[in-house]
């Protein structure tokens, strides 16, 4: 065995295995498997141009290297990015952990009990620093989040508003200078006006919906809005508020001076900069809201026992269910890193926040007044960390740079000075230094911190009072309490979690292990592009990379989800046929088996939804796609089009397809939700496509975090390159880019690093063979289970691609439902495949290349098992294994079994189960109670009674 090979490591059936699996599916050899399941017609005709395969020591002795280039400067650049100390606990409990960052979102709940409710810890936190009465999940960053307040504040315009056309939106002048470019971006599609100006002169007669106010604004002044938000209460414009989080510990909430909404970003709760992200956005608002709030909620309900469970409430799969009416495409959350920040508030609590805080102004008071002493103007009266001094920047600039210091410089005149958590007094002396010399003065060093406050509307309320922010603050009792609910959820590190269109692969320790070293996590988004060289020569590489897989001519690696992505790419197009003057162009071609983002996406793109036909077989019917085409031929913009097909075939008609679109002059967007079958053997060039997306948390490695992070690039051909997003403030993008997708140049660029790593390590045959063995293990899945269950759709030679849809609605009759075999497989040690998507009554299973045969066999022995247990169940009797499952600790060993099975076939079904048993918390979670009786906080259940 060569142990150099990183494919080794990463796929996970062994050679001994291959004849055995090959013999099972019907096949002589690998190149029959793949000649009898990709079309020939769309078939690369060489092998993908990349770089030798490294080795894993190989790997890491390069991003070392590339890590070194990454200038270590301190930077107090601001503009919601603020460099935080990560407490140890939480860095080697949380980020560096597999049992939190390669678990799945929390659909199946009775497994996922103790990131529900690290998550439950983190909505509670934000509701109670806004002062609002409602916080999702988490969002991808404070732009978008803002993005997705004007969003919902246009949606819930009174009808009065909505008939009298009332569009337009007020922006802050010191809002973000990120999001107010992103806002353009978003708001031109749906015809929403933005007007920016300063609040304080707003005219509140002149027509507005809505308003969006940065508390502190971008320059650190900070403003009281009492009186104003009473005005626009009082004119029916609602109020939307991007917040700084740890401000709101010493300023009074937006909450309780009129918002209605409040975003921003946990970045500064123990999250590294990471040059962009990920980070967790928050976004909480009014409970009247509660039906048009972006993203996951986490609810509290009770089980079958009536016992506490937690639960995604309300919208969960909202985009799949109101398709093109959704309020918003986002299907994914942060939660990875609003876990982090939620256990930061858990860890620091309210007392430690105040100390931060405390601190942290005082530090900047301080610095106020050793600069002013200066002769140096300082223009915000009210302030909490961040100072706007009117000074000679060039001057500045040049002595903040020689004492390896970056400054935020928005004009000529102006030189920001955001302070941070790391800040030292001998970094105050140091930012003193760099101004003194620029004016050419002496000053008196800093030896201790003034007491006077400059917040001018200071808070009145208390926060985060409940038990989980006041027990955990040793570290002994933090770390238990993270393994207390680490072992409440399952995750990639107990079993395989086979989920198709989700692709559960092998996140690798290797390229996991980057991310914790500073040299890549304490770079600001900002700082200036000669001091990212490291960040600046991998992500180039890596675009390289994704070019040459997808046969595309340029790439952005902006968007920070695949959602995102899929807005980029029709973003794109619009902009392409914009430059054409073809702007009446826009009409969206979808089939019906699309993920449910696309219809959104393509509505927020400022698109009309024209959905195409499928075929019994599940394949896009032709006929009807050619009919729509022609229909629309003149205002065409695009196809959205998944390949290998939503249903999981390899439709042999996708050029006939794409060449369709093409003569009628749209472009093809391709969703790249199952690229992990395309690498190598085919590509979205290749099969005619312009744009796609990759979800880089699913082929490319990135693990999902339990629900996020998720970086959703595009690779366009060359048509669209010119219109790749742009940066205000860092430069990206074409010639004629368009505005941000994102708040950060690069979007989530530091968990890039792990992508970069897995494409590095496996090289151009590494690639091609993981997706050759996700094939394979897809169809010895297939072929065992055959006889127990019936694959709905397969390719026309009878084979699957990567991922299978069997058909579990036959056993109805029996009066078992595809949910009772998702949650028996909980006894099983098993995470269940996707449910009822695409199909309603459906499993759809990806076993991916990671899994080894043995640990497949188990997954299909259980679900053989379960089979034989469904033929004894009956739908005039319910009290059956089926129904009852998931069985709990608590159940097995209760005094009280009167069951009508044993206690040794309910939990220990089959012999392996004993060997590494997994135990639910809680027996089913009742969704309907949960969301009659919406509870979104760590208040106790009688509160809400």
């Amino acid at each position: 065995m060569n142990t150099d090979r990183f494919a080794l490591r990463h796929i996970g059936p062994r050679k001994a295995d291959l004849a055995p699996m090959l013999e099972t599916i019907g096949v002589e050899s690998i190149d029959q498997l793949v000649y009898e399941t990709v079309p020939e017609n769309i078939r690369l005709k060489q092998d993908l141009q990349l770089d030798t395969a490294m080795s894993e020591y190989e790997f890491l002795s390069h991003i070392k290297k590339l890590g070194d280039k990454n200038k270590q400067f301190r930077s107090y650049i601001g503009l919601g990015y603020n460099a935080p100390i990560t407490p140890a606990v939480i860095q080697r409990n949380i980020l560096e952990n597999p049992g939190w960052y390669t678990a799945y979102t929390p659909y199946q709940a009775e497994i996922a009990q103790g990131r529900l409710e690290a998550l439950l810890n983190f909505q509670t936190m934000i509701t109670d620093l806004t002062g609002m009465e409602l916080a999702n999940a988490s969002l991808l960053d404070e732009s978008t989040a803002a993005a997705e307040a004007m969003t919902l504040l246009f949606s819930v315009r009174e009808r009065a508003q909505k008939k009298d056309k009332v569009v337009k939106f007020f922006v802050d002048q010191d809002a973000l200078p990120q999001t107010k470019e992103l806002l353009k971006t978003r708001a031109i599609p749906l015809g929403i006006e933005l007007v920016e100006g300063n609040p304080q002169e707003i005219d509140v007669n002149a027509g507005y919906y809505g308003i969006l106010l940065q508390y502190p604004g971008a320059s650190g002044n900070v403003v009281d809005y009492t009186a104003f938000a009473k005005k626009c209460q009082e004119n029916n414009i609602r109020i939307a508020v991007s917040a700084d989080i740890l401000s709101l510990v010493l300023l009074e909430a937006p909450g309780h001076w009129g918002a209605d909404v409040v975003v921003g970003t946990t970045q500064r709760f123990g999250i590294p900069l990471g040059y962009g992200g990920p980070h967790a956005a928050y976004f909480a608002t009014r409970e009247e809201f509660k039906r048009q709030i972006p993203g996951r909620i986490i609810g509290v309900t009770k089980d079958t026992d009536g016992k506490r469970a937690l639960r995604m409430a309300l919208q969960t799969r909202e985009q799949h269910i109101k398709r093109d009416k959704a309020t918003s495409n986002i299907c994914t959350a942060q939660v990875l890193l609003a876990v982090m920040a939620g256990m930061y508030g858990v860890y620091h609590g309210p007392r430690g926040l105040k100390f931060i805080a405390n601190k942290l102004h005082s530090q900047t008071a301080t610095l106020a007044d050793a600069v002013e002493k200066l002769g140096i103007y300082q223009t915000n009266e009210n302030f909490f960390d961040t100072l706007s001094f009117k000074v000679d920047a060039e001057a500045v600039k040049k002595e903040a740079l020689a004492l390896e210091i970056n400054f935020y410089y928005p004009d000529t005149e102006t030189v920001q000075v955001s302070l941070n958590e790391t800040t030292s007094l001998a970094d105050l002396n140091d930012i003193v230094s760099a101004f003194a010399k620029a004016v050419n003065k002496d000053f008196t060093p800093i030896t201790e911190l003034l007491d006077s406050t400059h917040l001018g509307t200071g808070r009145q309320t208390e926060f985060m009072t409940y038990e989980v922010f006041n027990s955990y603050h040793s570290e002994t009792e933090l770390m238990r309490y993270i393994k207390k609910l680490e072992r409440k959820d399952l995750a990639l590190n107990h079993s395989m979690i086979a989920l198709g269109s989700c692709t559960m692969k092998l996140n690798a320790a290797a390229e996991m292990l980057p991310l914790s070293n500073p040299q890549w996590g304490n770079i600001h988004p900002f700082v200036p592009v000669d001091q990212a060289q490291g960040y600046q020569e991998m992500l180039n590489k890596l675009e390289l990379q994704l070019n040459e897989a997808t046969g595309f001519a340029g790439t952005s690696l902006q968007p920070n989800s695949g959602a995102q992505g899929e807005f980029a790419g029709l973003m794109a197009i619009r902009a392409y046929h914009h430059s054409r003057g073809d702007h009446h162009r826009d009409i969206c071609l979808i089939p019906s088996s699309a993920h449910g983002t696309n219809p959104a996406s393509a509505v927020m793109a400022g698109m009309k939804v024209v959905v195409t036909k499928a075929l019994e077989n599940g394949n896009i019917d032709v006929d009807d796609l050619r009919e729509k085409a022609l229909k629309h031929k003149d205002n065409l913009s695009a196809l959205m089009v998944t390949y290998p097909s939503t249903h999981g075939v390899y439709e042999s008609a996708i050029k006939e397809i794409t060449g369709i679109i093409h003569e009628n002059g749209g472009q093809v967007y391709m969703d790249g939700a199952n690229m992990n079958a395309q690498v190598g053997l085919t590509n979205p060039g290749n099969i005619g496509a312009d744009v796609c997306h990759l979800n880089l948390h699913k082929t490319f490695a990135i693990p999902h975090g339990g629900g996020g992070p998720g970086v959703g690039p595009i690779c366009v051909a060359p048509q669209l390159v010119p219109f790749l997003p742009s940066n205000p403030i860092i430069p990206t993008g074409g010639d004629q880019a368009i505005t941000p997708i994102s708040a950060a140049p690069y979007g989530s660029a530091s968990v890039c690093l792990i992508s970069y790593g897995y494409i590095c390590m496996l090289g151009a045959e590494g690639l091609k063979r993981s997706t050759e063995y996700a094939i394979i293990n897809a169809n010895y899945i297939k072929e065992r289970l055959k006889g127990s269950y019936e694959c709905l759709y397969t390719g026309e030679k009878g084979r699957a691609a990567h991922e299978m849809i069997i058909d579990c609605r036959p056993f109805k009759e029996h009066g078992i439902e595809v949910v009772d075999i998702a949650k028996r497989l909980m006894d099983y040690g098993f995470h269940a495949p996707t449910v009822s998507f695409p199909v309603n009554g459906t499993m759809m299973i990806e076993p991916t290349e990671s899994e080894s045969k043995e640990e497949m066999d188990r997954f299909c022995d259980a679900m053989i098992s379960i089979r034989k247990e469904i033929a004894e169940c009956s739908s005039d009797n319910p009290n059956n294994v089926l129904k009852n499952s998931p069985h709990t600790l608590q159940m097995i060993t209760s005094d009280d079994w009167e069951l009508p099975y044993t206690r040794q076939h309910a939990a220990y079904p089959l012999e392996y189960i004993a060997d590494n048993k997994f135990w639910p918390t809680v027996r089913r979670a009742d969704d309907a109670y949960g969301d009659r009786n919406l509870m979104c906080t760590c208040a106790p259940m009688e509160e809400y009674m």
